[in-house]
C-alpha cells in the first residue's frame, strides 16, 4: 500500500480548505476550527506552504494566511512537496545516498519512471478541482439517468 504522510494529506485539506475562498483570508485558528484539524498541526503546515510560497500570511490583528496564486495554478503535486519534499516512492529514488544497493539493483532504474508517473498524476490536479464537487466521477452513459444529488 502507498500512502502519502499524515502531515501531506492533512496539508491537502488545509491547502483546499484556502482554495474554497480564495479572496478570504484566514487565521490559523479559524482553518483549524473548520477542518477539525489540531491547531499546532495547522499552524506547521501553514508555514511550511508558505515558506514553499503557496500561501502568503500577514501578521497583525487583521491578519491569516490564503493562498499566494489562484487555486488553479497551485497542484496537489505542490502541496505535498511543501510538506514532504520531493515525491519519491522508495528511499533510494530521492535520496540515492541512502540505499547500499543502489549499484546493483535491478528495479532502481525503473522507480524513476514510476515517480514521474505519480507525480505527473498529482501535479494533473489543481486545488481548484479538488473542491469541484463529483470532479472525479465516472461520466455518466447518455442513456443513464442522472443521480440524485446528495445531502449536505
Amino acid at each position: 500500500m502507498i500512502i502519502l504522510s499524515k502531515l501531506a494529506d492533512y496539508g491537502v485539506i488545509v491547502a483546499t480548505r484556502l482554495a474554497a475562498h480564495p479572496e478570504r483570508q484566514e487565521t490559523a485558528a479559524a482553518i483549524a476550527s473548520a477542518t477539525r484539524l489540531p491547531p499546532a498541526t495547522v499552524a506547521k503546515l501553514l508555514k511550511a506552504m508558505a515558506h514553499a510560497g503557496l500561501v502568503s500570511a500577514t501578521r497583525g490583528a487583521a491578519g491569516g494566511y490564503r493562498l499566494a496564486r489562484p487555486p488553479q495554478s497551485i497542484s496537489v503535486a505542490q502541496v505535498v512537496a511543501a510538506i514532504d519534499g520531493d515525491i519519491g516512492m522508495t528511499q533510494c529514488s530521492i535520496h540515492e545516498a541512502d540505499c547500499e544497493r543502489t549499484t546493483y539493483c535491478p528495479t532502481r532504474p525503473h522507480w524513476a519512471a514510476i515517480n514521474r508517473a505519480v507525480g505527473a498524476a498529482l501535479s494533473a490536479i489543481s486545488l481548484n478541482e479538488m473542491i469541484t464537487p463529483f470532479a472525479f466521477a465516472p461520466a455518466a452513459s447518455a442513456t443513464a439517468q442522472p443521480a440524485a444529488e446528495p445531502r449536505v
